[in-house]
């Protein structure tokens, strides 16, 4: 069987949660061919692979979401026909949207997205839309901000997609869509795999902007929700890392019946006889934050609350470990913020080996703002360290249990909460008797129900599973196609 993971900005190109667990489950199959459909921002990150691809990886393919003609030369424009402009006019105004007649007509033509976006057929569906909804706005903004939504679904809709027998998405959005149009013309099928729950993240991610207000907000969270509708429709099987999303995947449309729970995993013996505490960490209570230093990680608040906590407890240290380069804008902000508020003991030390670091921390804290099941609490666990967290996505559940009685690993908090994330840090500090039994709690709890074994042991039942249903499934058309084949003429050759 051939899988095709389709993955939307993480793997191969920026290390992380998803972009590890993508990894894991490829070198966890090394008879299993992959094949990689990426989606990524530009031809700018091309080949820019941050890890190294296993060699049961025989393909990969991109698809730069701001990478098309639009704007830079002119190419015959293409008016719709009737049954192409409904289908067109279903996808902006969220009617029983016609995705397969949009699927051929992008693959048909070869669309000039400059064309089609600065052209006839754009701008009558783009009005009726307005005068339906939005006639209180300023139209030209209005035709613009819709240019901008669109361009990047129809650049996505004009991908050649690689043939599978099986395409596993990492999420819905973009990747759904590519999954749903390759299921649609090379066949096989479907299988999304959510870590958190895409259309929401995004709705908190436009809410959150500054480049988007008001009405245009609505617009382009509606896109997402269009997007992943069409993505939950189309899948086989859809999982989720925990109970909770999988009820917010059946609250926006997925059939209960595709749903599954399959939580995240780690190898738990590479978190084993790790390096302890240097000389340099003498008379240091060490924190540890593995992270990208992106405002979804919110380290601004986890600055100001290690500031306070560092004036209660003098003791403390921050570590900083992860990437800073994906926003070099917020990540400026907070080296300013330790400059400006004059922390003292923050080190932000950029990609590191991990490993090499848990062992020296007395605790981890992790203070996003969305989450789904972070691999960097299972990895805590691992290493027996107690986890301060913000209660999103699985946080709690990790935490605090909820499938054993093993008690709480950490302290759970409010998001963007200074005073609760500085108690919990002073709290621990000051109590290494409870950093100790929080840190054992959590160990116990990863062996029991996280360990990469099992993540395996569910996906390899989920590809076996896939890989019969098409074997009979493709008897069965045999079995068809040989019964209505014409059979001779018994009485030929007979004068």
């Amino acid at each position: 069987m051939r899988i095709c993971i389709i993955a939307e900005g993480c793997y191969p190109y920026v290390v992380g949660g998803v972009s590890s667990w993508i990894h894991s489950m490829i070198c966890s199959f090394p008879k299993q061919e992959f094949v990689i459909q990426t989606i990524v921002a530009d031809r700018s990150l091309r080949g820019k692979y941050v890890y190294e691809l296993p060699p049961n990886v025989t393909e990969v393919h991109e698809v730069y979401l701001n990478d098309s003609d639009w704007g830079r030369k002119r190419m015959r424009k293409h008016r719709m026909n009737k049954k192409e402009y409904q289908a067109l006019r279903s996808l902006l105004l969220g009617q029983k949207i016609e995705w397969e007649v949009l699927f051929d007509y992008f693959r048909k033509h070869q669309v000039s997205l400059n064309g089609m976006l600065m052209g006839r057929d754009f701008l009558d569906a783009v009005t009726e839309f307005y005068q339906l909804n939005y006639s209180q706005v300023v139209f030209t903004d209005f035709l613009w901000m819709m240019r901008s939504i669109y361009l990047p679904l129809f650049t996505v809709l004009q991908a050649e997609l690689p043939k599978a027998d099986l395409y596993h998405c990492i999420c819905t959005g973009y990747a759904g869509v590519l999954g749903s149009m390759a299921k649609y013309f090379h066949g096989g099928r479907m299988l999304i795999s959510e870590h958190g729950i895409y259309t929401r993240e995004r709705e908190e991610e436009l809410i959150m902007a500054k480049w988007v207000k008001d009405i245009y907000q609505n617009i382009w969270i509606e896109q997402f929700y269009k997007m992943s509708s069409l993505a939950y429709e189309r899948a086989d099987m859809v999982t989720s890392l925990y109970e909770h999303a999988r009820e917010l995947q059946v609250e926006l449309g997925c059939p209960i019946e595709k749903t599954m729970i399959v939580p995240n995993g780690i190898r738990v013996e590479d978190f084993q006889n790790l390096p302890g505490k240097t000389e340099e960490d003498q008379g240091k209570i060490n924190i540890g934050a593995v992270l990208r230093v992106t405002p979804v990680k919110d380290v601004m608040t986890l600055l100001q609350a290690f500031g306070f906590a560092k004036e209660r407890e003098p003791s403390l240290k921050l570590w900083i470990m992860g990437s800073w380069e994906e926003d070099a804008e917020y990540a400026e902000e907070c080296f300013g913020l330790v400059r400006t508020m004059g922390i003292p003991d923050v080190e932000f030390t950029g990609n590191v080996n991990v490993r090499e670091y848990y062992g020296r921390m007395d605790m981890t804290v992790l203070t996003s703002i969305s989450e789904g099941q972070p691999l960097v609490i299972l990895e805590s666990f691992a290493a027996q360290k107690p986890v301060i967290a913000t209660n999103v996505g699985n946080c709690r559940g990790l935490v605090l249990g909820e499938y054993d009685d093993y008690g709480a690993a950490g302290m759970v908090t409010r998001i963007m909460n200074v005073e609760e994330i500085a108690y919990a840090m002073t709290a621990l500090a000051r109590n290494e008797d409870m950093r100790i039994q929080m840190g054992k709690n959590g160990y116990q709890r990863v062996l029991s129900r996280y360990q990469l074994s099992h993540l395996q042991n569910a996906y390899k039942k989920i590809y076996r599973d896939f890989a019969e249903s098409m074997q009979l499934a493709w008897e069965e058309e045999k079995q068809k196609a040989a019964e209505e084949k014409p059979q001779p003429d018994a009485d030929s050759g007979r004068n």
